[in-house]
């Protein structure tokens, strides 16, 4: 059998494991919060859910490319986005213990009110609509050439099956299959690391001396990522249901780890990348270094990419129907639950059909909501509700002036790829706070 035969073999069984296992999913709480009788998740749980959720096929793709591109500088600039879940964890705790907000919904329409609420639903809608295509084109390119009809087969069969069991279970079985995606992950990572340093000529030597610690050679995203770090994660309901889930101090435990450990995986997946360098591969670092050690683990970051993005789509379908059916208030049942997850299916994956750009999902949806930094860092202050709307409105623009590339060259003060998402993220953010702020003041 040729190696597509053995992917498609991959992705049906997989799937079709993950359908029998799954809990089914009766009531309310069992399909929007995961409770299992009575039981909430615990630390270990929670924290492999949280970490193997947001290493998706996409961010893992994107680390091995920025490890082929920059050396391990790439890596440790991509892992930078995992700072996000410290941020999230300390900043949702003082929600819940000292806010006492049951979800960031709550909090924002207590404090800002209906119309705030509705804008950052529009926000997280358009966030989940970009986790479905982004994922599912990673799935595609293992199976064939963008716009191929394999390609597109492998999209369509994919996400279906994932739908299928997300369909059974709703969050339960989001967050029981992540715990068995998370263990599959972890083996199959040591099983490629394993290999790539059994060969002579590459060693941990090779990847710490891989790249320079430069603006122009990588600390450009690094910095942009620790900047997005401090909204990025309130726009990922994928994360924040996450939140909510279990008791406060076992949330605040679990992001912390999560921090940590997600960021690790990220730079170990990054060294792909970095040997792909040193052997001068050109084009995806995963696939070429899968190709250049055979079949065998070719399949293993196959499967890999396969568990990583089952694990975020079934993610993203549960947060879009809790997001409908509980946060908008739009229909608390579990049916209407099912039909939310069918429909943010069908709609995320149209793009696939107009060639959209992978890292762009993350890149530009992060600078759209830098006005979300002042509305949670500094959720105790006592603004005006037009704060809210002038902050997220200035990151909304911000946003838009990145994908238009309209920044001003001379408030760019570093060379180099992702110098304009630098300091347009940094300018922005300045420009966010000042006007978050200065109602305050002239209310004063």
């Amino acid at each position: 059998m040729d190696v597509t035969t053995w992917q498609w073999g991959l992705i049906i069984a997989s799937s079709l494991m993950l359908f029998l296992l799954s809990p089914f999913s009766k009531t309310k709480d069992q399909f929007f919060k995961a409770t299992k009788k009575l039981k909430k998740p615990n630390t270990l749980v929670l924290t492999g859910s949280l970490i193997i959720s947001w290493i998706f096929a996409k961010s893992i793709t994107n680390a091995a490319n920025l490890g082929l591109s920059f050396g391990l500088v790439g890596g440790v600039a991509y892992a930078g986005y995992y700072l996000s879940f410290a941020v999230a964890g300390i900043l949702l705790y003082q929600l819940r213990v000292k806010g006492g907000f049951n979800s960031i919904h709550h909090f924002l329409t207590t404090k800002f009110g209906k119309g705030a609420m509705a804008i950052f639903s529009v926000l997280i809608a358009f966030r989940l609509f970009n986790e479905v295509w982004s994922n599912t084109m990673v799935i595609g390119s293992y199976f064939g050439a963008p716009r191929s009809e394999p390609y597109y087969w492998s999209i369509v069969l994919f996400t279906l099956l994932t739908l299928a069991y997300a369909l059974k279970g709703g969050l339960s079985s989001s967050i029981f299959t992540d715990v068995i995606q998370m263990g599959l992950f972890s083996i199959l990572l040591i099983v490629i690391l394993y290999h790539i340093f059994s060969i002579e000529s590459f060693s941990i030597q090779n990847v710490v001396s891989s790249g320079t610690w430069s603006f122009e050679l990588g600390l450009n995203l690094f910095f942009a990522a620790i900047i997005q770090s401090f909204s990025y994660p309130f726009h990922d309901p994928v994360l924040t249901d996450r939140a909510f889930i279990s008791s406060p101090k076992v949330t605040r435990r679990s992001f912390l780890i999560a921090s940590v450990l997600g960021a690790f995986c990220i730079v170990a997946f990054s060294v792909i990348g970095i040997y792909a360098q040193t052997q001068n591969m050109e084009g995806q670092a995963a696939v070429e270094v899968g190709k250049a050690f055979g079949v065998i683990i070719l399949l293993v970051i196959n499967f890999i990419m396969i568990t990583s993005a089952a694990s975020t789509l079934d993610s993203t379908f549960s947060s879009f129907s809790k997001l409908l059916s509980i946060d908008l208030n739009l229909g608390k049942n579990v049916t209407f639950g099912r039909i939310s997850m069918v429909l943010v299916a069908v709609l995320g994956t149209l793009p696939v059909f107009l060639n959209a750009e992978i890292l762009s999902a993350t890149t530009i949806s992060g600078t759209m909501v830098i006005g979300l930094t002042p509305v949670f860092l500094f959720w105790k202050l006592d603004v005006p509700k037009i704060s809210y709307y002038l902050s997220v409105g200035c990151g909304l623009i911000f946003g838009i002036i990145l994908v238009l590339e309209i920044f001003p060259e001379s408030l760019i003060f570093t060379q180099g790829k992702y110098a304009d998402l630098l300091w347009i993220n940094f300018w922005g953010i300045l420009s966010c706070i000042t006007l978050y702020i200065i109602p305050r003041w002239i209310k004063k």
